[in-house]
């Protein structure tokens, strides 16, 4: 059987969307995971003082046949304490014959600095706290090889299918303006995988931002944010990305990626507890598949979306 060569793309399990094997699995576009941040790291469970969901999925707008799809839903919540945070949910990729689906279960424990912050802000709750946390779950794996119709061909005559799993685990510090991450997907390797063929890639992630108000009377909020992904034996990743947000009501961003492409998102709050964010990724390099269009969205419980002022 031929070897299988797996790079896990976010703290898996901790949410694994997007797992496109298309040029070498990627880290998800900016949109979902600046957005839906427990994606790259288990230490997001729970952030907010109320639950949220979100629903993600790309891909369904492309027309070429066996492109990358991917949807999933999220679900994070705080307990009681407000110190322990959960996590979990499932996500479904395909590209082509190969299909990845994942589920996975997250907690975080976090310590925070300022009981007495000032949540009523329109822009968030933004507490001065450091927050570890650690994922688990299982990915499936299957490539349904025989769906090609290759003759003569041993690497062909068999479909693959795998069973892998995995832990996760991050930290997180954040401080009203800024936030600094750092993350890693699979401690556990190959150790337990269901096929020995499996090659199991496992990247790092170390991550910033920065949050400044246009004026005096803080009604735009800008982000800069930038990504750094590591796996052995390959080139590192970078993103550059930037946001623009007016009172929880409409947000603006655009994102860079290393060599790679270039990220656009724009989205909208409404009914206090909603919030929809559209995406579109295009690469700047001659590819079959040349675009991506992508949905968010959000529903956070209580107060919703925070006082808009």
């Amino acid at each position: 059987m031929k070897k299988i060569n797996i790079t896990l793309i976010v703290v898996l399990l901790s949410n694994g969307f997007l797992l496109y094997k298309t040029y070498g699995q990627q880290t998800p576009v900016f949109a979902n995971y600046d957005y839906n941040a427990i994606l790259i790291n288990p230490a997001h469970a729970g952030f907010y003082p109320n639950a949220d969901v979100t629903l993600i999925n790309r891909g369904y707008l492309n027309s070429i046949e066996g492109s990358p799809r991917n949807i999933g839903l999220t679900f994070n919540t705080p307990l009681n304490s407000r110190n322990v945070g959960l996590g979990a949910g499932f996500s479904s990729d395909k590209i082509g014959v190969t299909t990845t689906t994942s589920l996975f279960a997250s907690y975080a424990y976090k310590i925070v600095f300022d009981r007495n912050y000032n949540r009523a802000r329109w822009w968030s709750y933004n507490p001065n706290m450091l927050s570890f946390g650690i994922t688990a779950g299982v990915l499936l794996y299957n490539e349904n090889l025989l769906e090609l119709g290759i003759q003569n061909d041993p690497n062909f005559e068999n479909n693959i299918n795998t069973t892998i799993p995995n832990i996760g685990i991050g930290i997180l510090y954040n401080r009203e303006h800024i936030y600094i991450g750092f993350s890693t997907a699979n401690v556990l390797g190959n150790s337990l995988a269901s096929d020995d063929n499996v090659n199991l890639d496992n990247p790092y992630y170390v991550y910033m931002g920065y949050r400044f108000f246009t004026s005096r009377f803080q009604e735009v909020m800008i982000k800069p944010n930038v990504l750094i992904k590591y796996v052995s034996g390959a080139p590192l990743q970078t993103d550059l990305n930037i946001t623009a947000n007016y009172k929880n009501r409409i947000e603006a961003g655009v994102g860079y990626r290393t060599s790679s492409s270039i990220n656009f998102l724009a989205g909208f709050y409404f009914l206090d507890h909603w919030r929809v964010l559209y995406n579109y990724n295009q690469t700047v390099r001659s590819t079959a598949i040349n675009n991506t269009h992508g949905i968010i969205l959000s529903y956070r419980f209580g107060d919703g979306f925070g006082n808009r002022g």
